[in-house]
Formats: structure tokens, C-alpha cells, sequence
């Protein structure tokens, strides 16, 4: 197997694509790489990432461009973009990513293959840290991707669990999957948002799947979702996605962020408006809207007491062009013959990970342009074989992995 280039792996640079790290070898192997070890995983070579795993691109100065092996002139999603991009050509059978925007999640949608991001915190991320970090960052996780459900199940079990003086005293033991039949599942649906404006073709295919699974027992409530004001749903998972990525900040950038929040009105709701403020938040204003979150949190808990899963996409389109000008604030994609800013896709990102939920991305075949694409499986919290087990059967049901041409 391979692993992504920002878990530590001693005898291997982890450069995180920055090229002042190119020199940086680890000492001792990330927990999660360990115990992968520790299993008996051959691990082979690492997967390339965007510069700081900020993009859903994987492009660097150090190690280039990754494509993606459907259409060479497209991404392969970022940050993991390296590690779904190998699964796909058959260069390596299982891989391990991190997420806190979809970066294990946008890449396994873009390239058609599994991908887990985990509950929050049941995967130790020592190991996955920039120099001279040592807690854990809000919302990032750890997690696997693969080519078929089992395997992320089986990666799982390797990689979850407390780790350092957590184990003198606590477990972990994950519930089972709350159903083993596909028409036993409870399922909500959430196609469309007020934030993000999607793209037509991929609708299409999702919903082409979803009528699919139906015909193959499963039920769905396709008027069931929880009821959040989407919008300020999407702006405190933006405030907290950029408190938690601006930790790695330099003194002159947090300044800069600084200087620039302060410049902005209440009302600016640009996305770089967003970046700034979160990235300056003092703790009062985080800890409020840590107290959204968890109100947010409860209406979720209660969503899952009627429902097992939630589907939904996990970006508002397929794979995009390359696009490396400018900087990824200003970048748009083509959403049905229109421009639209690339960042707005964040809303499926943050759909699960603002609550700490897992959540599963399983191969929903190709649009009509002939790209892959994924639908995400949203369960309830610590909940994650619940959203494995319904992958499991949706590959069942539809087949599953497709190697891209030329390399079946």
C-alpha cells in the first residue's frame, strides 16, 4: 500500500508539498502508520498533495502535478488527491488520507473510488502534524480509502483506538452497523443547497443511483433531512474549518488576516471574509460558535433517532479542469455553463464534518461526460459502520470500483 505524504514514515520526507520540507525526515513513524505496520502492511511509497494540503488540487513544486486518471486534464481532488488517484490505476490496493474540507471525500468522489472520514477523534493523528504541533486540530481527521467497502472497514479497525496515556483507561468499541439488509435502512436524501449551486449532470447520475438502490429494495424519504438554516450552517462550519487550518499560520500571515478582517464589514460575506475572520477569532467567539455546533450536534442526534443514513454529493460537480493561477479563494468551476466560485462546494465538505459525523463516499458510477462520481453516506456519531455497512450493500447492489480506461 502507499500512504499520503503528511503522515510521518521513517526513511521518507514528509514535505506536506512545502519545499523547505523536502529535507524533513521523520524520526519515528505517525501512530496511525504504526500500527498499519504493526498489521503487517507493506508500505511501498508515499502519494503526492497539494502545498499544506490546501486544495482540491494535488500539485506542488516539489513532486508536480497529479492527474486524474479518467481524464488527464482534471484534478484528482486534494488533499489526498495522490492516494485516490493510485487506488484507481491499481498502484496501490488501500491508502490513508486526513480530511477536515473533503479531502478524503472530494478525491474518492473524483476518481471512483471508497473513502472514509471517520468520527471525529477515534483516529490518532500523531504524526500528521506541521513541526513543533502537538494537539490535535478541530475538525481533522484521519481515515482510509480503497477500492471496495471491506477494505476500508478492515483499515479501520487497524487504525481507530485511544493512543498514548488515553489507554491507560479508555476502549474504543464502535457500535455495529445499525442494519445488514438494504431494505431495512432508514434513509434520508439532501440533493440541493442554498450555498452551493450544483451541477446538473451530477445530480442526474446521483439520483440515477439513488433510483437504482430503490429498485433494489432500499427505501428512501426523499423529503428527510434536518432542518438547519443552511445558511449560517455553512458559515459556522467556515468560521471553524478556518480557525482550525490558520493554526499553522506564520505571525506574518496571522497578521495579515488580522489587518484585513478588521478592514471588513459585518456584512461581508465573501469567503475570504470568512477566511480572515476565522482565522483571527478569539476564543470567546469560538467557544460560541463551538455552542452553535453542538445545538447543531443535538438536531442531528435527533435526525438519526428516524433515520440510519443521509445521502447526499460530496461536491458540486465532477472532477474540474486544472486550474493552478491565482489563489484558491478566486478559482470557479463550470456548473452548468456558468462560472462559479470553486470554494462554494465547501457546504458538502462541511455537511458531516462541522458535527464531528462519519461519513462514507461510495462509487455512483459516471455522468454523462463519462467521469466517476461518489455519493456520500452521512451516519450518526461513532456510527461509522452503520455508513460502511450501507456502502457495502450499495456496492452489492451496483457493482462498485471501475478501473478508469486502460488500466483494468
Amino acid at each position: 500500500m502507499t500512504i499520503k505524504d503528511s503522515y510521518d514514515w521513517v526513511g521518507s520526507p514528509s514535505t506536506w508539498g512545502i519545499p523547505e520540507r523536502i529535507n524533513n525526515y521523520p524520526r519515528s513513524n505517525a501512530t496511525a502508520v504504526q500500527r498499519l505496520l504493526d498489521a503487517g502492511a507493506i508500505i511501498y511509497g508515499k502519494t503526492n498533495v497539494p502545498l499544506k494540503l490546501a486544495d482540491w488540487q494535488s500539485f506542488n513544486s516539489i513532486y508536480g502535478t497529479t492527474n486524474n486518471p479518467w481524464d488527464l486534464t482534471r484534478t484528482p481532488g486534494g488533499s489526498s488527491g495522490g492516494a485516490a488517484a493510485a487506488l484507481a490505476t491499481g498502484m496501490a490496493s488501500l491508502e490513508i488520507g486526513s480530511d477536515i474540507g473533503a479531502s478524503i471525500r472530494n478525491p474518492a468522489h473524483y476518481c471512483g473510488v471508497f473513502g472514509h472520514k471517520p468520527t471525529m477523534g477515534i483516529v490518532p493523528l500523531r504524526g500528521h502534524l506541521l513541526p513543533d504541533d502537538h494537539a490535535h486540530v478541530d475538525i481533522l481527521v484521519g481515515g482510509p480509502l480503497a477500492r471496495g467497502a471491506d477494505d476500508l472497514k478492515i483499515l479501520l479497525e487497524i487504525l481507530a483506538g485511544p493512543t498514548g496515556a488515553e489507554q491507560k483507561a479508555w476502549r474504543l468499541h464502535l457500535p455495529p452497523a445499525r442494519k445488514t439488509d438494504l431494505g431495512a435502512f432508514r434513509v434520508g436524501l439532501l440533493m440541493d443547497s442554498p450555498v452551493c449551486t450544483q451541477d446538473d449532470e451530477l445530480t442526474e447520475q446521483l439520483l440515477a443511483t439513488v433510483d437504482a438502490l430503490e429498485r433494489s429494495g432500499l427505501q428512501v424519504d426523499r423529503n428527510a433531512a434536518p432542518q438547519f438554516d443552511w445558511i449560517r450552517y455553512q458559515e459556522v462550519y467556515l468560521l471553524l474549518l478556518r480557525a482550525a487550518s490558520g493554526t499553522g499560520f506564520s505571525d506574518e500571515e496571522y497578521q495579515f488576516h488580522l489587518q484585513s478582517s478588521e478592514s471588513r464589514t459585518p456584512k461581508d460575506t465573501q469567503y475570504r471574509a470568512y477566511l480572515d475572520r476565522g482565522v483571527t477569532l478569539r476564543y470567546r467567539d469560538w467557544f460560541a460558535l463551538h455552542n452553535e455546533r453542538e445545538q447543531m450536534r443535538k438536531l442531528w442526534a435527533n435526525f438519526f433517532t428516524k433515520y440510519d443514513v443521509l445521502l447526499s454529493p460530496t461536491a458540486a460537480s465532477a472532477a474540474f479542469v486544472h486550474d493552478h493561477a491565482g489563489q484558491r479563494p478566486d478559482r470557479t468551476i463550470l456548473v452548468n455553463g456558468r462560472e462559479e466560485l470553486v470554494v462554494d462546494q465547501l457546504f458538502w465538505a462541511g455537511l458531516p464534518s462541522v458535527a464531528y459525523l462519519p461519513s462514507t463516499v461510495a462509487p455512483a458510477g459516471l455522468t454523462r461526460s463519462g467521469l466517476p462520481c461518489g455519493l456520500q453516506i452521512i451516519a450518526d456519531y461513532l456510527e461509522d459502520n452503520t455508513a460502511l455497512e450501507f456502502a457495502r450493500l450499495m456496492e452489492e447492489a451496483l457493482g462498485g470500483f471501475k478501473a478508469p480506461p486502460g488500466y483494468g
